[in-house]
């Protein structure tokens, strides 16, 4: 089943990644998926910065060989999965900062200079968006 969100620049977070590659869930039974979101909403709230980022969640990206996985997207720009993030604040704001730069990108590419060292090493995949393909 599908369900309709905002179609703006978003964080699609899986709700259900494991929180580490040994263990799904943490000593409180939390999946690393859920720890993240919620430090995404927490950073997300003390900075009128992010604003325009949507911050989504989805059960299961199936990226299960790199935990806490994220969906970057937003209309007419490439799409960008990236993954093993630690489940904490410091994670979230990278990923927020890289997806400020990515929302203000024509089609997606942020230059690597741009890069928060919080990303780099995180990406797994790119996908094209509809009717499109990356040259």
């Amino acid at each position: 089943m599908l369900i309709p969100v905002d179609p703006g620049p978003a964080i699609v977070a899986c709700s259900t990644c494991r929180h580490d590659r040994l263990a799904r869930t943490d000593a409180e039974g939390r999946t690393g998926g859920a720890r993240l979101i919620e430090a995404l909403d927490r950073v997300k709230a003390t900075d009128a910065h992010y604003a325009d980022i949507a911050v989504q969640a989805m059960p299961c990206l199936f990226a299960c060989q790199d935990h806490c996985a994220v969906h970057l997207r937003a209309p007419g720009k490439i799409g960008y999965v990236l993954g093993r993030f630690a489940p904490d604040e410091g994670a979230a704001r990278a990923i927020l900062d890289y997806a400020v730069h990515y929302a203000a990108s024509e089609h997606g590419r942020v230059a690597y200079a741009l890069w928060p060292e919080g990303v780099k090493g995180h990406f797994i995949t790119r996908t094209p968006p509809p009717g499109f393909v990356a040259e």
